[in-house]
């Protein structure tokens, strides 16, 4: 009887995500010859050979792997003091909490268009800094104006899932400590942390796996330019398949994207049974 219920969505989940991944991971070994309404041919390794010499392919995940040192770290502690400021007692802090998770209910389409006015040569952030910084047209600037974007979005999400855990601490705890001498910031590292840390962890997770996937804001702001100094593994794995129609080659890159995720995933798993 239990299967029966399953059964409706274990049939979606098989149509939708099982299947496409069985069929993606088969389109890696072949080659559609550009002929899309013929089977494919089957060529072996030929794409991943090809992969290992595409250096735009190389810039890309080196771009990836950026986004994921540089915004992951920010976004798991930034968010964390947020929701920690956001967590007083105060009057109206309601207010506070909703304003920061704007960003996150926010049309992606509405954000970029608002940040490539901000950062506009004639934009809000060179009229403060008294400047002419090409935030989105330079090769130096561009991939960290993106993750500018993508940190900005982000915080509000990873600050509910903080503020979940932190109102689950109780207030008997922060009491003890400051009998202890432990107050002000000192509590947060003796008492915080400690519990936070499965939520510290599933934001790691949750984050790393959001940075390898980063799409939209290349997409609105700077189309994996100027030189693909801001182009990402996805985006060029959209531009392959939906631009050039190398579907093939495109499956290829989404193997590798996947394995890349499966050992983040893996790894953070490992660190978190290890703290256990």
């Amino acid at each position: 009887m239990p299967y029966l219920f399953l059964a409706p969505a274990l049939l979606v989940l098989i149509l939708t995500v099982f299947w496409p991944a069985f069929q993606s991971f088969s389109l890696s070994f072949s080659h559609y010859n550009y002929n899309l309404t013929k089977a494919p041919d089957w060529v072996g390794l030929a794409n991943f050979q090809k992969m290992l010499a595409d250096h735009i392919f190389w810039k890309t995940l080196g771009n990836t792997l950026l986004v994921l040192a540089a915004t992951v770290p920010v976004l798991v502690f930034l968010s964390l003091g947020l929701a920690i400021l956001v967590n007083q007692k105060l009057k109206g802090i309601n207010w506070f909490r909703l304003a920061y998770y704007i960003p996150v209910i926010l049309s992606i389409v509405v954000v970029g268009i608002a940040w490539k006015a901000i950062y506009s040569s004639d934009g809000i952030f060179n009229h403060l800094l008294q400047a002419k910084i090409p935030w989105l047209t330079s090769p130096n600037w561009a991939i960290w104006s993106v993750m500018l974007v993508t940190i900005w979005k982000g915080l509000g999400y990873y600050m509910v899932i903080y503020l979940a855990g932190l109102q689950s601490i109780s207030p008997e705890l922060y009491e003890a400590a400051s009998l202890d001498g432990s107050d002000g910031l000192l509590k947060h590292w003796d008492i915080t942390l400690p519990l936070m840390r499965p939520y510290l962890i599933l934001v790691a997770v949750i984050s790393s796996i959001a940075a390898t996937k980063t799409f939209e804001e290349v997409y609105i702001l700077t189309q994996g330019g100027p030189y693909n100094s801001s182009k990402t593994i996805v985006y060029y794995i959209y531009e392959k398949a939906f631009k050039e129609l190398e579907v093939n080659y495109a499956c290829t890159i989404g193997l590798v994207l996947f394995l890349i995720i499966l050992v983040l995933s893996i790894l953070n798993l490992k660190f978190a049974n290890v703290q256990n």
